[in-house]
């Protein structure tokens, strides 16, 4: 087989996988626009049962939003719509969103099968490995933003605005920016042991590196903070960069162990 060959198989392989996700993907997104769930009693169940139902306007995203609006702003906060576009951007946006994370894990099988058969034996054992506890840090961090770290963001940052005496109104898409941004940025930042990790696993960086370079490391996570983070006040930063550093130390623990562990069964094996 020629290199141009090659590359057109690669190509072609890669749109196979890309059609696949897209597949999965534009359905769920188009359903996250189109419908709303909505609740009614069935029977004897004595709950009530969600069930979609058409709507283009009032629709999955608006309700996603509402929840948002509700449980993330405190209640003195207004928010105003500025652009004569910013409902639809925000609908898509959120859309977007509940898709990509309802999708991930379709998604990472679909390019864990691209990458495959590039991949040597103990790295699609480590892929296949770190899958599922990579699943859930990224879950675990995006709940945790979601639910406790933007809300109580949000609520300190009012509480400054409240101290000048000033009004407290935000743009729906300042809101939804910061909002999803903030907490999609945490659920990636949960991630970083699993890097740390997977990188000495396969070889390619020693542990010491880790630890050596322990200053470097904060210095990087300040300035994923101060880069990820859509405001300039600089709380923000240090809420994302803290947990970055912790977890950026758990990983480096971890992946001394798994070191010590590979030296100590190489020992015991002995010479070759």
């Amino acid at each position: 087989m020629s290199e141009l060959e090659k590359i057109l198989s690669i190509l072609d392989e890669l749109r196979y996988r890309m059609l696949r996700i897209l597949y999965v993907f534009l359905p769920i997104f188009g359903f996250f626009l189109t419908f709303q769930i909505d609740f009614a009693r069935v029977g004897w169940f004595p709950y009530p049962v969600p069930y979609p139902y058409p709507n283009l306007f009032y629709n999955c995203t608006a309700q996603v939003f509402g929840w948002l609006r509700v449980e993330m702003l405190p209640s003195t906060v207004t928010l105003v719509n500025i652009g004569i576009g910013d409902s639809v951007i925000a609908q898509m946006e959120i859309g977007l969103l509940l898709t990509v994370v309802l999708t991930m894990p379709w998604m990472v099988h679909e390019i864990g099968a691209f990458l495959a058969p590039a991949l040597r034996r103990n790295e699609r054992e480590l892929l296949r490995t770190l899958a599922i506890p990579a699943t859930i840090l990224f879950t675990i961090g995006f709940l945790l933003a979601l639910l406790w770290l933007t809300p109580f963001t949000f609520t300190l940052l009012f509480r400054y605005v409240a101290a000048m005496g000033l009004v407290p109104y935000l743009s729906t898409d300042s809101f939804l920016t910061f909002a999803l941004l903030y907490t999609l940025a945490f659920g990636i930042v949960f991630e970083l042991p699993v890097f740390v990790y997977a990188l000495t696993r396969i070889g390619l960086v020693k542990s010491a590196f880790w630890t050596k370079h322990w200053r470097g490391a904060i210095v990087g996570c300040l300035i994923f903070g101060m880069v990820i983070t859509p405001d300039n006040s600089g709380i923000t930063m240090m809420l994302i960069a803290l947990p970055m550093m912790a977890l950026y130390f758990g990983g480096a623990y971890f992946a001394r162990r798994t070191e010590r562990l590979r030296e100590r069964k190489a020992l015991l094996a002995g010479p070759v």
